[in-house]
């Protein structure tokens, strides 16, 4: 038999929580439970792959410390996580104790939605530890408090071990009627693997990168980038003189009373211009569209433009002053 124990406080040592996770585990190991403890701010980066970890498990301990409101961020991202990516199958044999140490009000609300969360997952809640610690040496010092946390958990053996079954509750019916996920209908390995994906941000942002770039080519093939963007871009490209091999920028020209955005990339002595481009933003401009039509018009460029307090500017001003170098607008 095993159970897992999702701990989701911060790891501080006058945590109670991880006194009560101590002395559950002691307990469960004497009646020959194999137990293992995942330290979720040790796995920030992880999380939306742990709950395959569950079909490891016979049986579940939330564990949360409440500093000021509700359950904490991390223990709430591992039960969306379990939400979109569990296997639902398996969470439904699953029996889960809550245990909620508070050292503010509301440890009986935080306990209640461990419970209910549990519930709309399909798992079968029991009876947890639920406290309000002022003084932590004394709450781990009581050997009242150490008696309850035996019975406790003994009453969390006995449940998993006989497979006791859970009264029925209006939250199965939520859950079968209402409450669906909007992802695709993925097999449940496939949710692993979603999962692990989601985890790696270097595949997120390459994702949302190439997204942006598809969706932009579309707007193209679909016409939609008007008539005056156009234009603008045009004007642009026919204007573009080179670059050196070695300058790499992103531009982004705002046009403040239009709303329109102009987007420039230097890459390698190659220049692409488009309402929208993926890529971080080297240099922000900010500028109306008379005084952006006058640079393009000849009659100033950037550098005079940004002295005379005609457009603002964010970012790399090397690059900015570099900008006025890569057109020639009396170009033919």
């Amino acid at each position: 038999m095993r159970v897992n124990i999702y701990y989701g406080g911060r790891g501080l040592i006058e945590d109670s929580t991880i006194y009560v996770i101590n002395s559950v585990t002691e307990i469960l190991k004497e009646l020959r439970v194999d137990v293992q403890l995942y330290n979720l701010y040790e796995k920030k980066n992880s999380i939306t792959t742990l709950p395959k970890t569950l079909k490891e498990a016979d049986g579940v301990i939330l564990a949360t410390h409440l500093e000021w409101f509700g359950i904490g961020g991390l223990m709430q991202y591992f039960l969306d996580s379990c939400w979109l990516y569990g296997d639902k199958n398996e969470l439904e044999r699953l029996y889960m104790m809550p245990i909620v140490i508070a050292s503010t009000y509301g440890e009986r609300d935080a306990e209640c939605t461990l419970i209910k969360a549990w519930e709309l997952l399909g798992g079968i809640p029991v009876t947890g530890l639920c406290a309000f610690v002022e003084d932590y040496t004394a709450f781990e010092t009581d050997s009242n408090i150490g008696r309850r946390i035996e019975k406790l958990t003994e009453n969390f053996y006995r449940n998993m071990n006989q497979h006791q079954t859970a009264l029925p509750s209006s939250s199965n019916e939520v859950r079968k009627k209402v409450l669906k996920t909007k992802s695709l209908r993925l097999t449940p390995q496939e949710s692993e693997q979603l999962s692990e994906y989601v985890s790696n941000d270097t595949y997120v942002k390459k994702q949302k990168e190439d997204i942006e770039e598809l969706a932009q080519m579309f707007k193209g093939m679909l016409g939609e980038t008007t008539e005056e963007e156009d234009d603008y871009c045009s004007l642009i490209r026919k204007a573009f003189t080179g670059a050196d091999g070695e300058t790499k920028a992103l531009y982004k020209i705002a046009l403040t009373d239009t709303n329109e955005d102009i987007y420039i990339r230097v890459n390698e002595g190659k220049l692409e211009c488009a309402p929208e481009l993926p890529g971080t933003v080297d240099v922000l401009v900010k500028l109306t569209s008379g005084i952006f039509e006058s640079i393009i018009n000849n009659e100033k460029n950037m550098h005079q433009a940004f002295m005379a307090g005609d457009l603002t500017a964010k970012g790399n001003f090397n690059l900015l002053r570099m900008l006025d170098t890569f057109f020639d607008f009396n170009k033919e």
